[in-house]
């Protein structure tokens, strides 16, 4: 049930959604954001209200970074009490990279927290934009009989699909089916009507009030295994100076070499006292470190299970955790824990 009284906070953090084509140069760049019903006037016809903050200086999402994301949280926090919903307008390739830290970020939410964008910009005619945003905004107020969000998690809209945040990823440069949640059912989909999964749902903790979380510690790597890495190139991960976690993308179901050179560097790695979680480099399926020898070597010398964690989830829990303080012995204990709906535990 749409609430014709609602207000969205609409967040334009830059990407392709928010460009427009410059009729002298064909250049594409950044609109001003408090003109936006001009370019899209189909929001003319939406019955709430839409406010919006764009960040100063506009940024490709290549450039994003922790730092990008506080002040994100920030926005939401200074203004959540006044409004029902927030879409942010991201651009797509770090998109799931700042899902998956919202996600942990804004803790026990009780409104939506959307982020969306698109792959041809606001002014082009075929742009996947305007449905992408128009939907977002949509659902960002859609509420029970009773006033209650339907969605009370950080998620991500794109090509008629809802889905949580710290479970997708981005799989197309190029299609407007840009992500997918392959681990995790979607959320809800938009067609003649948004189907939610009501049953799927994050939901808040009764008479607890939202927390907004801001220390990370980015003191984190990513090691992609792949055929004829060297031994000089995991010494010199390992030595990096305040490392603290790896994210290991292993194969299929974890599985790692089972040379001696590689599992004595990963148990060096483990002894220095940094946390190296196990994920596949598949885009569907978890990880079972029992099922193959190649795995249970990495999990006897002390590598965790990632299970079905995405990296970008991976990589994001892990500043979480560290950024909160927390010693090598309590991140390994939440890494073995879901938090906010990012893993299946088996």
């Amino acid at each position: 049930m749409l609430d014709n009284n609602a207000s969205v906070l609409l967040i334009y953090t830059g990407g392709t959604i928010g460009m427009i084509e410059d009729e002298e140069t064909n250049a594409l760049k950044p609109f001003n954001f408090n003109h936006l019903k001009e370019y899209v006037p189909e929001l003319n016809r939406l019955k709430f209200n839409i406010d919006s903050i764009q960040f100063k200086n506009p940024i490709d999402s290549s450039d994003m970074n922790p730092d990008k994301w506080k002040k994100i949280v920030w926005i939401i926090e200074d203004n959540y009490d006044k409004y029902d919903g927030f879409v942010i307008l991201h651009g797509t390739d770090t998109m799931a990279y700042s899902a998956s830290a919202l996600s942990f970020m804004l803790e026990n939410l009780n409104k939506p927290v959307i982020l969306t964008g698109s792959q041809l910009p606001i002014g082009k005619i075929r742009t996947d934009g305007k449905e992408n945003l128009i939907t977002a905004l949509e659902i960002a107020v859609d509420k029970d009989a009773d006033g209650n969000a339907f969605v009370t998690e950080v998620c991500v809209f794109f090509q008629n699909l809802l889905m949580r945040g710290n479970r997708t990823t981005k799989i197309n440069a190029a299609n407007f089916k840009a992500f997918n949640s392959f681990n995790f059912p979607i959320l809800a989909e938009a067609g003649t009507y948004i189907r939610y999964k009501h049953e799927l749902m994050h939901r808040p903790l009764r008479n607890s009030k939202p927390k907004f979380h801001y220390p990370l510690d980015s003191n984190v790597a990513i090691v992609k295994l792949f055929p004829g890495i060297s031994a000089e190139i995991l010494k010199a991960m390992i030595v990096i100076p305040h490392l603290k976690a790896i994210v290991l993308e292993t194969y299929g179901a974890g599985n790692a070499p089972s040379e001696n050179w590689f599992l004595d560097i990963i148990a060096e790695a483990v002894k220095k006292g940094i946390v190296v979680v196990n994920v596949t480099q598949c885009t569907s399926g978890s990880v079972e470190m029992e099922r193959y020898q190649a795995g249970k070597a990495l999990k006897d010398i002390g590598a965790l299970s990632g299970y079905d964690i995405t990296t970008e989830a991976a990589v994001a829990k892990l500043m979480f955790l560290f950024g909160h303080g927390l010693d090598r012995k309590e991140v390994k204990m939440y890494m073995k824990m879901s938090l906010v709906g990012e893993t299946t535990i088996e």
